[in-house]
Parts: structure tokens; C-alpha cells; sequence
């Protein structure tokens, strides 16, 4: 009588169902699927920064001209391969020290249908005098 009970209970214990892997998989395979989506789009951003971080670094970039400044950015991230930064993306301001760069940019990837994903990204560097980050 106990062997048939102990017998019955792992019976029971079957596991997954065919129809709950498959729902957990597509919910998986979606988000790998957003995740290709997104990951270029990031994977830029981080490209742009470094090449803002880079061009701190430079000594005397405080004093450049913003179009040099403008021109050392682009060279970098022609070395990356940036395609959605533009000219008109990349703002300089005069701060005490030298000259603080902004670079805002979208980008837009289709997703599903008529869903887009859009990041919005915003990157500001101080560009001193003297190089280096502040």
C-alpha cells in the first residue's frame, strides 16, 4: 500500500506541460529579439562616449577650436562605426575652463509592424584647457 502511494505521488510530478514551454519560450525568444534591437543602439552610445572621454583626454582641447573638436569626435567615430551621430548633434558651450560638448541624438529601429524602439541618448563632456576628464 505504501510502494503504490510513493508510485502515485511522483506520478503526479510530471513537470512542464508541452503549451507552458512553448509560451516560455516565445516570451524568451521575444526578449532575445528586443534585446538584438536594442543592443546595437547601446552599443553606439557607449562608442560615442568613449570618443567624448578620449577627446578630454587630449591636452589643450580647452583651447581648440570647436570645429577641430568637432572634426577629432567624427574621426573617432568613423574608427566605430557611429551612423547615427550627425554635425548637427554635437553643441559646444563655452564654460571657464575650456568648452563643454554635448551630443544629443535619436535613434529609431523597427520592431514589430508599425513599433518602432527609440533611444534618446544625451552625452555632455567638459573639454579643459589643461586635458583630462573633469
Amino acid at each position: 500500500m505504501h510502494m503504490k502511494r510513493t508510485l502515485q505521488a511522483k506520478h503526479k510530478q510530471d513537470g512542464m506541460t508541452l503549451t507552458s514551454f512553448v509560451v516560455v519560450l516565445a516570451v524568451v525568444g521575444f526578449a532575445a529579439y528586443i534585446g538584438m534591437k536594442l543592443f546595437p543602439m547601446y552599443q553606439e552610445y557607449y562608442s560615442v562616449r568613449s570618443a567624448a572621454k578620449a577627446i578630454a583626454a587630449e591636452p589643450g582641447v580647452g583651447d581648440m577650436d570647436p570645429s577641430k573638436i568637432q572634426s577629432m569626435l567624427f574621426k573617432h567615430l568613423d574608427i566605430n562605426y557611429s551612423e547615427n551621430v550627425k554635425e548637427e548633434n554635437v553643441k559646444f558651450d563655452r564654460i571657464d575652463s575650456g568648452w563643454r560638448m554635448k551630443v544629443n541624438y535619436e535613434v529609431r529601429r523597427p520592431l514589430v509592424g508599425n513599433l518602432d524602439v527609440v533611444g534618446v541618448f544625451d552625452i555632455s563632456q567638459d573639454l579643459t584647457r589643461g586635458g583630462g576628464t573633469d
